[in-house]
């Protein structure tokens, strides 16, 4: 199993963001599963706006596509912004939204048979619609969610405190991100072995 983690963060590297310590912690739990993964951070890369699977010269996202058909697994890690995921994964949805109009010999759609997961940091509550809303929307271009396909940190209402600040993972968040790569690469396992049939 291959996993792609693409990291939503509005921060460029080298800068730390939470949304990639979680990610990493979730790469962390795929690799002891015997999945192989990378990580990209998309804002260091210069893609596009755009529903296209190549918006032109200079657009990145096609070299980013090619890593998301080549894997088995997608995380979407983003960064909670006035409620919602970061401009970032939003784009990054709107450029997957292409692959509705991209198909194998079948007929079927390239992102059929691939598993998905997401990962959400903020510092206020709203990581249920989040990943709701990136569920609806990896699921609407053809991915497929385990049950527990989430983990999530928030912090406490006005504070300021970040994931990344804190001593330790708390047991919660450990857990979920435990149930979230062994339901994950279980599903995409299957999906492997029994693709799903043309219609």
């Amino acid at each position: 199993m291959r996993v792609l983690s693409l990291v939503c963060t509005l921060s460029a590297s080298p800068a730390r963001a939470s949304s990639h310590l979680l990610s990493d912690q979730v790469m962390r739990e795929f690799q002891k599963l015997g999945a192989s993964g990378e990580t990209v951070r998309v804002v260091d890369h210069d893609v596009r706006p755009g529903i296209g699977t190549d918006m032109g010269q200079g657009d990145a996202w096609p070299a980013l596509r090619e890593k998301v058909l080549g894997a088995d697994i997608l995380v979407l890690a983003t960064p909670i912004w006035l409620g919602h995921p970061s401009s970032i994964c939003q784009r990054v949805l709107e450029r997957l939204n292409a692959e509705q109009s991209e198909s194998d010999e079948q007929g079927r759609p390239l992102t059929y048979g691939k598993a998905a997961a997401v990962v959400v940091v903020g510092n206020e509550d709203g990581a249920h619609k989040v990943s709701a809303d990136l569920f609806q929307g990896l699921n609407d271009v053809g991915f497929s969610l385990a049950p527990g396909a989430v983990t999530y940190w928030v912090g406490e209402a006005q504070h300021g405190t970040d994931y990344q600040d804190l001593e330790e993972t708390p047991e919660e968040v450990a857990a979920t991100t435990r149930t979230l790569a062994a339901n994950t690469f279980h599903l995409a396992e299957l999906l492997s072995a029994h693709p799903y049939p043309a219609s």
